[in-house]
């Protein structure tokens, strides 16, 4: 069922810059004013929007600030933007950089989430355990800064079902869903697994 959305966003500004390993790859970064949060989401084009093909590729990434900065071993996040980037950059698409940590909860309360994963816990149960549901975030801005970019119908990169239901409910269409690949280290397999048998990832390892 569809959610009522009045898309209030609009572009704030587009500054051009290189991004990915060694900053090779050209692209824009663009700020939003108008969306529903305060938070301060950005938008990663790469390639020119207005010659963007009536479907292009969208990643809806949250921030991870362990994973995306700090290449935790704990998570497949950072290897999930990189993939993106990389595609991207080959693609042309456009990335949605939400800031929304730890699935909602925010940077501290993931932290205490770590440190209930060290003692056995998996992702889902420590967040439980700190008072939270499985997930808090939202994906409502996304659909929003999409409108604001004029795309509609889309061709998303995820694993994620939860994304794939709050995106169409949002009014964007879905054209494909394309996975990342599974990102296994040596400290995230029980992250991984608990993502695939909990939340539903459509992940093999």
């Amino acid at each position: 069922m569809k959610r009522e959305l009045q898309s209030m966003a609009k572009i704030r500004a587009r500054i051009a810059l290189n991004v990915g390993v060694g900053s090779q790859t050209p692209a824009e970064i663009l700020s939003f004013e108008g969306l529903n949060t305060e938070n301060e989401h950005v938008a990663i084009i790469f390639k020119n929007v207005d010659q963007f093909q009536d479907t292009p590729l969208v990643r809806i990434h949250s921030e991870c600030l362990t994973g995306d900065v700090f290449h935790s071993s704990r998570c497949d996040c950072g290897e999930q933007l990189e993939e993106t980037i990389q595609k991207m950059g080959e693609q042309g698409g456009i990335l949605l950089y939400l800031r929304q940590e730890g699935r909602g909860i925010g940077l501290y309360n993931k932290l205490d989430a770590y440190g209930l994963q060290s003692s056995g816990m998996d992702t889902y149960q420590a967040n439980n355990y700190l008072g939270f549901p499985d997930d808090l975030r939202s994906f409502e801005d996304a659909a929003d800064m999409l409108k604001a970019l004029g795309v509609t119908v889309i061709q998303l990169i995820t694993n994620n079902p939860k994304k794939i239901k709050e995106i169409q409910e949002y009014g964007i269409e879905l054209s494909d869903v394309i996975g990342t690949k599974a990102h296994l280290k040596n400290d995230n397999r029980q992250y991984l697994q608990a993502k695939i048998s909990y939340g539903k990832h459509k992940l093999t390892l």
